[in-house]
């Protein structure tokens, strides 16, 4: 029954468009800073709070010779951040052309970063005072798996004076999160099927309908008694792999095949702003050797399924890789149906389909590239709908 009222909250929030998601949101993303900042201050001054903070701060370096840290910043960044997901690039196709996408880059990952660090504190204050009230080390209390967010925090909290009050706001500050994420990857799933598909946008309330039904049948299995083991497979298999091996394709795309001072022109048509040659390295080169670096690592030590001192069986392992790949086998499933379809020899129809079809457009500072836009009047005519622009509409009949 929760997590219905959660996903209907979700449907009322998304299923009339951006504008009342984006109403929704000065809630659910203000009101967890407020949370944060209400639970650093109480944590601070707990005792034993400052030894779970010097061992948030310390780094252990011989951690980094394992592929784990690696793996999970990566992963910490594209699932925070969702640049891997769409969310962005769904977001991102509401603001006006000339909007500073320079800027909002530089702020959104400034305030992703900073967010993360600020919560490290939260979560590591209250993690030493629970490791001095058990006379524990702070990394034998910290645990590796969900249990640190669901059993281990809460613990902790339950042991305050007030603990009624800690622990609605430390939950109400997941749910908002939680809200949050599920906004953002729904959007992006919406916009970029309703941009596709013409029926999908003329039926919207009953496309995100049927979208939550099935988010809810999927998590059902995640409230049973044995549902941390699923959720933890799913965040094994389902977030780590496939999502970096998509932002690996993602940034050769962009980098080597659209061309990244194709992309980078693209940026000062917008903008105005060219992008220096840093950012140009960290594109092309970069990026790509870095997400490389972390898959093939990975990969190396790569270990069976677990979750504390239990192992998964082997086809929880196989289940594991099979969902692993529903999503990244279709960059190879596309690509090989393109093949067969573009006619001429093998070569040329590689060549082709690794060639962006653009038009040149001159302008006053040189020559820049657009991509061709066709549509029929029956999508013209609906998109002036949409928009409400009446005056135009006559026009254009």
């Amino acid at each position: 029954m929760c997590l219905a009222l959660v996903y209907i909250i979700c449907y009322f929030s998304l299923w009339k468009g951006i504008s009342m998601s984006g109403k929704v949101v000065w809630f659910t993303a203000l009101f967890p800073y407020v949370v944060l900042l209400i639970l650093l201050v109480r944590g601070v001054t707990l005792e034993g709070s400052m030894k779970g903070i010097h061992y948030y701060i310390k780094p252990n370096m011989t951690e980094l010779l394992t592929s784990r840290p690696w793996i999970d910043a990566a992963t910490q960044v594209f699932f925070s951040l969702g640049p891997g997901f769409g969310v962005l690039l769904a977001f991102a196709s509401y603001n006006k052309f000339n909007n500073n996408v320079y800027k909002d880059a530089m702020i959104t990952s400034a305030v992703n970063c900073m967010t993360s660090f600020l919560s490290g504190f939260v979560v590591f204050a209250i993690i030493g005072y629970l490791a001095h009230k058990r006379q524990e080390d702070v990394k034998d209390v910290i645990s590796d798996d969900p249990g640190l967010v669901f059993t281990v925090y809460p613990e902790a909290l339950a042991t305050l004076p007030g603990s009624t009050f800690w622990s609605l706001c430390f939950f109400l500050m997941l749910m908002t999160l939680g809200l949050d994420s599920s906004f953002g990857g729904s959007e992006a799933i919406i916009t970029g099927v309703s941009d596709e598909f013409t029926i999908i946008r003329r039926n919207r309330e009953l496309f995100v309908l049927g979208l939550f039904v099935f988010y809810y049948s999927v998590g059902l299995a995640e409230v049973t008694q044995g549902g941390i083991y699923i959720l933890n497979m799913l965040e094994r298999f389902s977030v780590q792999y496939s999502i970096l091996i998509a932002v690996l394709f993602e940034t050769m795309c962009v980098s080597w095949i659209y061309g990244v001072d194709r992309f980078r022109e693209n940026i000062r048509e917008m903008t105005g702003i060219l992008p220096g040659i840093y950012w140009k390295l960290c594109w092309k080169f970069l990026a790509p050797i870095f997400i490389m670096f972390n898959i093939a690592f990975g990969l190396y030590q790569h270990e069976p399924l677990s979750m504390g001192s239990y192992k998964y069986p082997l086809w929880a392992n196989v289940v594991g890789w099979m969902l692993a790949a529903s999503s990244v086998m279709w960059i190879p499933i596309v690509a090989i149906v393109q093949i067969i379809k573009t006619p001429g020899t093998l070569r040329e129809r590689i060549t082709f389909l690794l060639t962006p079809q653009l038009s040149s457009v001159q302008q006053g500072n040189g020559a820049a590239e657009r991509p061709k836009v066709a549509a029929t009047e029956e999508e013209v005519a609906e998109i002036l709908q949409e928009l409400d622009i009446k005056a135009l509409k006559e026009d254009a009949v």
